[in-house]
């Protein structure tokens, strides 16, 4: 048996429960690990309450959560091997993704799993695995990046946006990020050449254009976004937040690049993908010391609804994680 939260039924925090389970078997392509830190995303949020409800036909459960135990980001040991598995042994120390990491023990795909970097602590390797990822693609692939290029960062002070100021400064780019006000000396300390609070300034207002936005916001419309770009820039939409129960702002990724065909701009929707050759990537960077994730806050497992609660007010500075 093995602690973990669970939820019967879509919902707030009030939901979760710290229960009493069976302990996972790794299948065949699996590794059983120990979990020792999990990360706190927006996805939790969302696969807790089932919202927006285009998350439900995503095959996460239509009428209740298909996986009860909540958590996706992971780092541990590595505790048992299922058949087929050649990359990992008994004892390794990895991160990654799976489903149900707020537990004791889980069970990942070998190929959503790598080695953990050694100066990094568990907590801040499970802060990395969906939120540097999912930066990484947004940066590297989607945007393009190239050096010299002038960069908006949107949603700087977050999870996803924390790495990305640090990786649009690895390749070379000038950054400016937007945030809110208590999360300025952060993005300001993750090497953000201009810090934009939008609570106190307007964002347009300075009349600057920029070769790439990242907008880990989801918020802002389309129309405004393209006036802050160059001709031929690029809009990297990375998730949605704020809309309604149906779509839950994701709607602006569909429509994306319908939008881009009129007006001589890239407006992209990233769907970001899971893959041990970017967690492997992201680690050379982190150990490179290229990359280091901003951990605000460290919950006990038990806390876990506490932890979420906090994240999506919006108060977290950088990443929220649980430590098993």
């Amino acid at each position: 048996m093995m602690k973990a939260i669970v939820q019967d039924v879509y919902g707030s925090a009030d939901v979760l429960e710290l229960r009493d389970i069976g302990r996972p078997d790794p299948a065949d392509g699996e590794v059983l690990i120990r979990v020792r830190a999990a990360g706190v995303d927006q996805g939790v949020w969302h696969l807790m309450t089932g919202l927006p409800y285009l998350v439900r036909l995503f095959g996460y459960g239509l009428k209740k959560p298909k996986v009860p135990v909540r958590g996706r980001e992971v780092a541990g040991v590595v505790e048992a091997v299922g058949p087929g598995v050649t990359r990992f042994s008994p004892g390794d120390e990895v991160f990654g993704t799976c489903e149900g990491s707020f537990a004791e023990y889980v069970c990942a795909k070998e190929d959503k799993v790598a080695r953990k970097p050694a100066h990094l602590s568990f907590e801040e390797a499970a802060a990395s695995p969906i939120s540097g990822v999912t930066a990484l693609q947004a940066v590297r692939d989607a945007g393009q990046i190239t050096v010299g290029q002038k960069v908006l960062i949107l949603g700087a002070g977050g999870g996803v946006g924390s790495f990305a100021v640090q990786l649009a400064k690895a390749f070379g780019a000038e950054v400016t990020g937007v945030c809110s006000t208590g999360k300025v000396e952060l993005v300001r300390s993750l090497g953000a050449d201009a810090v934009v609070d939008y609570t106190k300034t307007y964002i347009a207002g300075a009349g600057k254009v920029y070769d790439l936005i990242l907008d880990a916001a989801g918020n802002r419309p389309l129309s405004f976004l393209r006036r802050l770009l160059v001709r031929k820039g690029t809009l990297v939409i990375i998730g949605g937040e704020g809309g309604g129960k149906l779509t839950g702002g994701f709607e602006r990724s569909l429509v994306a690049p319908l939008v881009s065909l009129f007006f001589g701009r890239q407006f992209k929707g990233l769907v970001a993908k899971e893959t041990h050759l970017d967690l492997e990537a992201l680690a050379s960077l982190m150990e490179a010391g290229s990359v280091k994730p901003a951990v605000d806050k460290v919950f006990p497992l038990a806390e876990a609804p506490a932890a979420i609660r906090y994240l999506h007010e919006g108060r977290a500075r950088g990443k929220v994680v649980l430590t098993i």
